[in-house]
Parts: C-alpha cells; structure tokens; sequence
C-alpha cells in the first residue's frame, strides 16, 4: 500500500478539483445550449459533441502516456455522455412531449429527459453482468463480489481484464459510473419507490458522503497522474451524488443550473479547471523530461 507524502497528497488532491469542475461545468453546458440554440441547432450540436467525444477517445488510444491517454479518455466519455446520451433523451422526451416534474409550487423539479432515463436500467444490469462475471477491473468493490460469488465455485473460472487501454477504458468506466448514479437518483426520487424526502434516499446521500471520503483517503496516496485521475472519477462522481440530494433538498443554490445568473462564479470554476490541468500537464512534462535526462548516458 502507497504511503501518504506530499507529492501523493498535491497528485490526489489536484486530480480530484480536475474531475470535480467538470460537473458542474458540463450541467452549465446543457443549460446554455438550451438556451441559446432552436431545437434544430441543438440536436446536430448535440450530435456532434457526442461523436467528438468518441474521436477524442480515439485519438487517446493511439496518444503517448498514461495520463493524455487517461484525459482524452475521461474528456471524450464527458462529450459523449452530454451529446449522446442526455441529449438523447432530450430529444425524444420532446419527441414524445414528456411533461417535467412539477413540486407544490409548480417549479420544475425533474426535467423530462430524466424521467425517461431509468427505462434504460435493463442495459445497465446487462452491462454490470458482463463486467461483474467476466471483466477483473480495478473496482474494490467488483473485485470483492468477485471474490464471494467465486470462492465456492466447483468450476475453474477465469477473471480477465479487457484488453487494456488507458483511453478506453477511462471512457466506459466513465460512462458506467455516470449511469449508475443517474440510476440511483431517479429511482430514489421516485414518489413510486422512495422520495426525495425519503429516509433512504437521506441516507444514499449520507452514505455517499461517507463513502467519498473514504476513498479520498486512497487517493491522496497514489502519486501517478494517470490512476489519480481514473481514481478521482468515481470519487467525484460519488462526492457529486452527495451534492445533488442536497440541492434536490434546496441547501444550497446550483449555481450550475443557472449559468447565466452566476456568469463570474462559473467563469471563476472554468478558469480554475484550466489552471489545475495546466499544472498537471506541466508537472507530468518536467517528469517525462526528467526521466529522458536520466535514459542519456553521459559522455566518457
């Protein structure tokens, strides 16, 4: 096991604000090509951030480098998901004029393209039936299933990774654990299953609090770039799952959702994501110098 020092602590600590500014950031995005696009011009601009995700997470198959080929991975799933998949159900929720959820006060409080997503849960089992039964991943808590629907197994059954590449593998793993708390969230709303104001629907979000620290007590001691980053994913993701029962629960207003009306502090988050990757292309660069200085032998 790694121990914590202060290159593992700035490595995990700068990972996680990376990931972390990109949440809100990609809802800001939704919102302002709501906003500012007829329906016609979102849909095609939709279309292609999806298919320039996928481009970018080509591109990171064939990059140098574990961390480019971790980035390329994680901004192409972050384009694909947005373009693909929550603009995808935008478009057919319109299609099909699915009506938003409405509160007390006839505020929208689910809008209908969520409404709609937890109809794909049957592809997410599928999904999580390949990797739980098929695929070894880098998930304690997968590795652990495993291990205890394996253990008694009379049958010889071999765990192996997929092929690996960094860029994609960021990418699907990305994209599952987006899905997954997307899942989570629509279920437990759900007036039919818990309710927001459920007691459970409380405790997932304490829980998921709980759980993030925890595994930010991992990441603060891996100091590659690369797996700090993949590690930061579903760090953020369920740090973020946290963020958003509180805002269903109004504690706070989601600046995110309302980009327009808070344009310096999501300026201020923008130029905070650039400067923290800049940092990190610029520390992983003098590494890669580094380590080309030491592969030259000197002259005799």
């Amino acid at each position: 096991m790694n121990k914590v020092n202060r290159k593992s602590i700035l490595v995990g600590s700068l990972s996680f604000f990376i990931v972390l500014f990109t949440m809100p950031l990609g809802h800001a995005l939704m919102i302002l090509m709501e906003h500012f696009l007829t329906h016609q011009q979102l849909y095609y601009s939709a279309f292609a951030m999806g298919a320039v995700g996928l481009v970018l997470t080509i591109v990171g198959v064939f990059a140098n480098g574990d961390t480019r080929q971790t980035l390329f991975g994680m901004f192409g799933a972050l384009l694909f998901w947005t373009g693909w998949i929550e603009f995808g159900y935008v478009y057919f929720a319109h299609r099909l004029d699915v009506q938003p959820l409405l509160n007390a006060a006839g505020e929208v409080i689910t809008k209908p393209e969520y409404l709609m997503l937890p109809s794909s849960v049957g592809f997410w089992v599928m999904f999580m039936f390949l990797y739980l039964f098929s695929i070894k991943s880098g998930c304690d808590f997968f590795n652990y299933l495993q291990k205890v629907f394996f253990k008694k197994s009379k049958t010889r059954v071999e765990i192996k990774p997929i092929t690996r590449n960094t860029s994609l593998v960021t990418f699907m793993e990305m994209n599952m654990i987006l899905w997954t708390s997307y899942l989570l969230l629509m279920f437990a709303y759900d007036e039919n299953f818990l309710g927001d104001r459920h007691p459970v629907t409380i405790g997932i979000a304490v829980a998921c609090l709980i759980g993030s620290f925890f595994m930010m007590a991992r990441l603060i001691k891996i100091s590659s770039w690369g797996y700090a980053i993949r590690y930061s994913i579903p760090t953020v993701i369920v740090f973020w799952t946290f963020v958003e029962v509180l805002g269903r629960h109004d504690v706070f207003k989601e600046i995110w959702v309302h980009p327009l009306d808070y344009k310096t502090e999501m300026l201020m988050i923008l130029a905070a994501l650039v400067v923290t990757l800049g940092i990190l292309l610029f520390m992983s660069s003098r590494k890669k110098q580094r380590g080309e200085q030491k592969d030259i032998e000197p002259d005799k």
